[in-house]
């Protein structure tokens, strides 16, 4: 008889067929059963502690799982799955993970009779490109400019959050700020870039009703010498610098040797020309604010001051690109080159007020301004951060539907036509395609459910009752009204998805699905190459006789 053959080393561990398919399985059922009940209107929030000891409270799909520390490969590759929902349309982060753990549940029992992952993802695809099908058929076109369809839309987004009990408040924070920010590109395209040009601000104290859209930047800094410098300016003129207003020190050190002390009032006058001669350069166009993203000496400061000019300087350099978006100057790099076309007319107002023990920089009531602050105020720090979070999902939502206005049903009403649809399409496909792609149909009906279980009503009967509705494929706009777990019309109730954010979450789904079912072998405890330089061994080193001799033997 033959000895056994060892390829793999004694320290990996290698696991193949079926047993990593139920792992991978169990792994993203674990996952999605983590998010399951932050779904929908009625849902939980959780509570997560982070190893520093902060807490975040919240029920966003991608925050939570952005705190988790998992071990099982397949579920990271989950926690993946929410962030790109969350980079790509910024909603839906919680119901991608359902839709993709519910997937590979149905796909659990044709793996134990032996089907081949292949097949299964073949016929996923088809159900996923039949599915995008009927989302285009049922989505229905929305005019941006009417406000309040759109605000309908947002708050039906974030329904779902934690915020939804502030009513407007959020959705129109959204609207606002996206629609200052849109630029349009020709050709019927807008670009809303959210990331650079809104800042949200956090303030705690005040009241959340409160918060507003700053049609303009608010920075969080004050003049440089509070005493002698305006904090109220009625339109100014804004310049915008990049560079130090002091004098330059050398690039390396440079050792002047003086013999004469005269030389030495010379040194400290030629500094302070310098400085004059930009502040004189500077003063030339008259600017009523000087903003700077470097330091400001005092003797600069000096000779604004005496000019009548407000300076603020060590400004981030993205607080400098929102002012000038928001003002319409010019960032310059050197005061010789400034033009008076640098100057920023646009700001109506500039002024210094506290808030709280702080002191924060409004230049507002900008003309067509390109960038905005929104100010949110609240009584808690974590209750600041939900709401941020809340707000960055209603602005996406917002920037998603300025870029593509079509509108799905939501309540679980557009899951359920995918599914109806995909059952009756089903008796059409032969072969062996058939089961998996029925499957993939009721798999979309996790939403649904989902939903109505974390209203508390009874799920069976409402399942049953909105698969009768549905059972054709008409009736579009039949879902589920997430606060009452009530069957109801979803268009009067104005309960609306934004179509791209429904399509993606389908496609990211699917796809992930089809990616871990492909996944027959995992070998784990491969050794990792260490970078040259690092002696530390990867294993513990067995010592030899000759090492003991001059090792201290430490008493057992």
């Amino acid at each position: 008889m033959q000895s056994q053959v060892l390829v793999l080393k004694d320290s990996v561990k290698r696991e193949t067929g079926s047993k990593v398919h139920h792992a991978n399985i169990q792994a993203s059922k674990a996952v999605a059963d983590i998010i399951r009940t932050t779904l929908g209107p009625r849902s939980m929030l959780k509570m997560l502690l982070d190893a520093s000891g902060g807490i975040v409270v919240t029920n966003d799909g991608n925050a939570i799982l952005r705190e988790l520390d998992l071990a099982h490969p397949a579920a990271k590759s989950m926690i993946e799955l929410s962030r790109t929902q969350d980079e790509e349309v910024g909603d839906g982060t919680t119901s991608v993970i359902i839709l993709a753990g519910e997937m590979l549940h149905v796909a659990e029992t044709f793996i134990d009779q032996h089907f081949h992952p292949t097949v299964i993802c073949r016929a996923y695809n088809k159900a996923l490109e039949d599915a995008i099908a009927v989302l285009d058929k049922i989505a229905m076109t929305i005019d941006v400019t009417d406000r309040a369809t759109m605000l309908g839309l947002i708050k039906s987004c974030i329904g779902t959050k934690f915020t939804s009990q502030f009513g407007d408040l959020i959705a129109d924070l959204a609207l606002d700020a996206t629609r200052i920010v849109g630029v349009d590109l020709g050709q019927g395209l807008r670009e809303v870039d959210i990331k650079k040009y809104i800042k949200v601000e956090k303030v705690p104290g005040g009241q959340l009703e409160d918060s507003v859209v700053l049609k303009g930047v608010m920075i969080n800094k004050d003049v440089i010498a509070p005493g002698k410098m305006r904090r109220k300016i009625v339109n100014p003129r804004i310049m915008l610098l990049d560079c130090p207003l002091e004098y330059k020190k050398g690039e390396n050190q440079t050792n002047a040797e003086l013999l004469k002390e005269e030389d030495w009032g010379l040194l400290l006058k030629l500094e302070e020309e310098y400085i004059e001669g930009l502040c004189v350069q500077i003063l030339k166009f008259k600017p009523d604010v000087v903003i700077t993203e470097k330091g400001l000496s005092d003797l600069a400061c000096h000779y604004l001051s005496k000019a009548g000019v407000t300076a603020i300087r060590r400004l981030r350099k993205t607080d400098n690109n929102r002012i000038a978006k928001a003002c319409g100057a010019v960032i310059v790099n050197r005061p010789d080159e400034l033009q008076d076309s640098d100057i920023g007319t646009g700001a109506g107002l500039f002024e210094v007020k506290k808030i709280g023990d702080e002191f924060f920089t409004f230049i507002v009531d900008c003309k067509d301004p390109k960038a905005c602050t929104v100010l949110l105020r609240g009584p808690s720090k974590d209750m600041l951060n939900e709401v941020e979070r809340n707000l960055q999902d209603a602005m996406s939502v917002a920037r998603n539907i300025l870029k593509n206005p079509k509108l799905v049903p939501g309540g679980g009403a557009s899951e359920l036509t995918v599914s109806a649809t995909l059952k009756q399409k089903s008796s059409s496909i032969e072969g062996i395609e058939k089961w998996p792609y029925e499957a993939a149909a009721l798999a979309f009906e996790a939403i649904p459910r989902t939903l109505a279980q974390n209203c508390g009503v009874n799920v069976i009967r409402t399942m049953t009752a909105l698969q009768g509705k549905h059972a054709n494929g008409e009736n579009a706009w039949i879902g589920i009204d997430g606060n009452t777990g009530a069957m109801t019309d979803v268009k009067e109730k104005k309960i609306w998805d934004a179509y791209n954010v429904k399509a993606q979450t389908f496609k990211t789904a699917i796809e992930s699905a089809c990616l871990l079912l492909r996944i027959d072998d995992i070998v784990s405890g491969i050794k990792k190459k260490q970078p040259a330089g690092s002696k530390t061994p990867s294993k513990p080193q067995v010592e030899t006789e000759g090492d003991a001799d001059n090792e201290q033997i430490i008493p057992e």
